[in-house]
């Protein structure tokens, strides 16, 4: 393909990727806009994916990459400032910034998910002493096989969680998945949420549930007892060891809990799972016991891996933001650029994670800093 035909087929590659965010409402006046926001979008996206941490990182790959970004885009007035950048990211509107994310997020995975594991994570550095600002807090909802983020929700603080949830539900199809939650979100108005989506959970099940934790754990501890006698029960072990870690599993599924959906009439509720868990590091030894809740009737020889796939989120997305998109250092800070910002990392995520290639996350960026033949590649992953 000669230069003039692959222009044409990265401007139609990235038309497609802007049709998604065609609809973000812009609040600046036409008449005053010198910087139309395809252009913006575009401009911090294949900043971000090329190592851009702060908007003065996006102003200088605007000046550096001009010609570059005129092979997508006419960018008749170059690029914007760094300030000028930080006004419009702050006044863009996170909920339908976040809304157009996952309309472009459905059309990129081509298939549904399996297992969705959601979860929060804070930008440590998003707020502000000064003004009282608390750290922005995103609740991310992210396909544990794909390894992709589908979706996310912003929030002031962890606790608005249960508030998030729902919220981020909303925005997904999700029928036929599996979601997993953490015990923040072991409410009942999610669980019914979920099943009325057509979808089924499975939520980890601590203290802030007091009376079903309580009967939960107390049938578990008898019926191991007596070895699981008066029990319909499945069971599945793993054995896991790598760097001097060594981790052995053990999945109890109960399968005959009629009298624990009478007693709390918890929505969908078909089964409840014990993991037994013992990790052995440089000679020491740790257990820990954890219980679920699910909507599943499956064996603990399915419903254990769905379980360990939900960690996925803390080690391919949450691990990810720190330490190849630096996320806990971001200053970003004024009223919706944080949200805004971390859209555009999950974005850009999500495009590495497409690329082709072996090369890890982190590598794939660095490359894309230098090789702009292959930042242009990644808009089309």
């Amino acid at each position: 393909m000669d230069e003039s035909g692959s222009d044409c087929a990265a401007l139609a590659e990235t038309t497609v990727f802007l049709q998604y965010f065609s609809d973000m409402p812009d609040e600046r006046q036409p008449g005053k806009v010198m910087y139309p926001l395809d252009e913006i979008l575009l401009l911090s996206l294949l900043a971000v994916l090329a190592g851009a941490e702060a908007f003065t990182d996006i102003a200088r790959f605007g000046e550096k990459k001009l010609d570059l970004l005129r092979r997508f885009r006419p960018f008749a007035n170059g690029t914007p400032a760094h300030d000028h950048l930080g006004d419009i990211f702050a006044t863009l509107d996170a909920e339908a910034f976040q809304r157009c994310f996952v309309a472009w997020t459905a059309a990129l995975t081509k298939a549904p998910a399996d297992v969705i594991a959601i979860d929060g994570k804070t930008s440590r550095r998003s707020g502000a002493k000064r003004n009282s600002k608390q750290p922005i807090h995103m609740v991310s909802a992210f396909a544990a096989k794909q390894r992709l983020v589908l979706g996310q929700v912003a929030v002031a603080e962890k606790s608005n969680e249960i508030v998030a949830i729902p919220a981020l539900l909303d925005m997904m199809a999700i029928e036929g998945a599996v979601v997993t939650i953490d015990a923040m979100g072991c409410q009942r108005a999610i669980a019914k949420k979920i099943k009325d989506k057509k979808a089924n959970y499975i939520i980890a099940l601590k203290g802030n549930q007091g009376a079903l934790h309580e009967d939960v754990k107390l049938f578990a501890d008898e019926q191991k007892a007596n070895g699981f006698e008066d029990a319909t029960v499945s069971r599945h072990e793993t054995l896991d060891g790598e760097h001097g870690r060594i981790e052995m599993r053990r999945y109890t599924a109960f399968h005959d809990i009629g009298w624990l959906k009478e007693r709390h009439d918890w929505p969908g509720l078909e089964g409840v799972v014990m993991v037994e868990s013992r990790r052995e590091i440089d000679g020491e030894s740790t257990q820990e016991t954890r219980f679920y809740i699910t909507s599943l009737t499956l064996a603990a020889a399915l419903v254990g891996p769905m379980i360990r796939d939900h960690w996925a989120i803390e080690n391919s997305l949450h691990w990810v933001l720190d330490m190849v998109f630096r996320d806990d250092e971001c200053r970003v800070r004024t009223e919706n650029a944080p949200a805004n910002f971390t859209t555009l990392k999950h974005m850009a995520n999500n495009l590495i994670r497409k690329a082709p290639g072996k090369d890890s996350q982190r590598l794939k960026r660095m490359t894309a800093a230098w090789d702009d033949e292959f930042l242009a590649s990644l808009l089309a992953a």
